[in-house]
């Protein structure tokens, strides 16, 4: 097909066979890796298809293939999270512990802090379930937190004090003067840190 002007249209292109069969697994992990990045540099409404798959490189026609489209890929990286997190959010080990090691995630992959941050400016993260504070209750009957303590308050000002880094590097800056991405602040922001919750203890 040729516009008005002669000049060959580009249409659409399928991917290949070939391309579907090239290790399924490697394409489907470097469209969600590409797709981290967009997503949390642009947010889902401000990420386009075609940016995801040149980051990728590979095919866009892959993410409708392996994803369904934008949407299912959006999805699939919630889901990877939920994954991600089972793998370390153990109600066992204690409340100081647990919330480090969310802090590690966050400062070792900021990427997903600033997706979060998207969702909640854009309204991109609907309608979600209201937090389950059971756990918060268990630990403070246990001792781990204050009576006169708020387990609301509480898990709200973990979320604060675990994504500031990546949200607000320049008050790091003009705060600490020293990189939000340094070891010297994560040991610092993680032994303080550490400090804080003890204090919070009944």
């Amino acid at each position: 097909m040729t516009t008005m002007q002669g000049t060959p249209k580009r249409t659409r292109r399928a991917p290949t066979p070939e391309e579907r069969k090239q290790c399924p697994e490697r394409s489907r992990r470097l469209l969600l890796e590409a797709a981290m990045d967009e997503f949390s540099e642009k947010g889902f409404a401000g990420a386009r298809v075609q940016d995801i798959a040149d980051r990728a490189g590979l095919n866009k026609q892959l993410i409708t293939y392996y994803f369904g489209g934008k949407e299912g890929l959006y999805r699939e990286l919630g889901r990877e999270w939920l994954r991600r997190e089972a793998t370390f959010n153990d109600p066992a080990v204690p409340f100081e512990e647990l919330v480090v090691r969310y802090l590690r995630e966050a400062f070792d992959d900021p990427r997903g802090i600033r997706l979060a941050i998207w969702q909640a400016l854009t309204g991109e993260a609907g309608d979600e379930p209201r937090e389950d504070l059971s756990d918060m209750r268990r630990r403070q009957a246990a001792g781990e937190l204050a009576d006169d303590l708020d387990p609301a308050a509480v898990l709200l000002m973990c979320y604060a004090v675990v994504s500031a880094p990546a949200t607000m590097p320049h008050a790091v800056r003009q705060i600490f003067g020293i990189e939000p991405h340094s070891a010297e602040f994560r040991e610092r922001w993680e032994e303080q840190l550490r400090r804080i919750l003890r204090h919070l203890a009944a």
